[in-house]
């Protein structure tokens, strides 16, 4: 439509449980500051949210999280950011997993 333009929407999912702890909110601050902030200077919003999911035992595992939404171009050097965000808090916070749900949208100002 007129005034629109083909964008991402991604929502990301990262878990907080650690071996040793949990990602505290100091932790995921810096993170953002130093990791989000300088790949996604347009903006994000960020919220708290309670998840859980089935492990490899077929338990049922629950726990904090943080969900990231970002709206982003349709473009290589976006896809790499997403990617490099997911593998950056993977390999900090010692996870197994960051979820990503991808979507296209149109947006418009």
């Amino acid at each position: 439509m007129p005034g629109e333009q083909s964008s991402v929407s991604d929502l990301l999912y990262f878990g907080t449980a650690k071996p040793n702890g949990v990602v505290t909110t100091e932790e995921w601050a810096a993170f953002l500051a130093t990791s989000v902030t300088p790949r996604f200077p347009a903006g994000v919003t960020v919220w708290q949210a309670a998840g859980q999911w089935r492990n490899e035992n077929g338990g049922v595992v629950r726990e904090g999280s943080f969900v990231l939404s970002l709206v982003h171009p349709d473009d290589q050097s976006s896809e790499t950011a997403v990617r490099a965000l997911a593998a950056e808090y993977k390999s900090r916070f010692n996870q197994d997993a960051v979820l990503r749900v991808k979507s296209h949208a149109c947006v418009s100002l």
